[in-house]
C-alpha cells in the first residue's frame, strides 16, 4: 500500500467523495459489523464506509466502491486517478 499520512488520506477521502457526489452517489459513514461498498437503496445510489474504520482502509473502500461504479468517463484528477488505481490493486 502507499505510504501516505493520515492527514493526506483524510484529504483523498475528501477528494473521493467529490468524485462520488459527479456520480450522484451519496458516501455514508455507519457503525456496525461490515466493511463497506456500494448499494442501492430505494434507486439511490450510496457507498456506506464503517466508520470505525481507519483512515486509509476507509480511502480504499471508497475508491473501491467508485471504480466499481465506473469512473472512466468522468474527470478525475490524474493524480487522484493512480491513487484509486493503486488503492484498488491492493485490496
Amino acid at each position: 500500500m502507499m505510504k501516505l499520512k493520515e492527514k493526506e488520506f483524510e484529504q483523498i477521502i475528501d477528494e473521493l467523495k467529490q468524485v462520488a457526489a459527479q456520480l450522484g452517489v451519496s458516501v455514508r459513514f455507519e457503525k456496525g459489523d461490515f466493511k463497506g461498498g456500494f448499494c442501492i437503496v430505494k434507486e439511490n445510489k450510496i457507498i456506506v464506509i464503517n466508520k470505525f474504520a481507519n483512515t486509509q482502509r476507509k480511502a480504499a473502500i471508497l475508491a473501491t466502491a467508485l471504480k466499481e461504479l465506473g469512473i472512466d468517463d468522468i474527470y478525475i484528477n490524474p493524480r487522484l486517478r493512480e491513487i484509486i488505481d493503486e488503492m484498488t490493486e491492493t485490496l
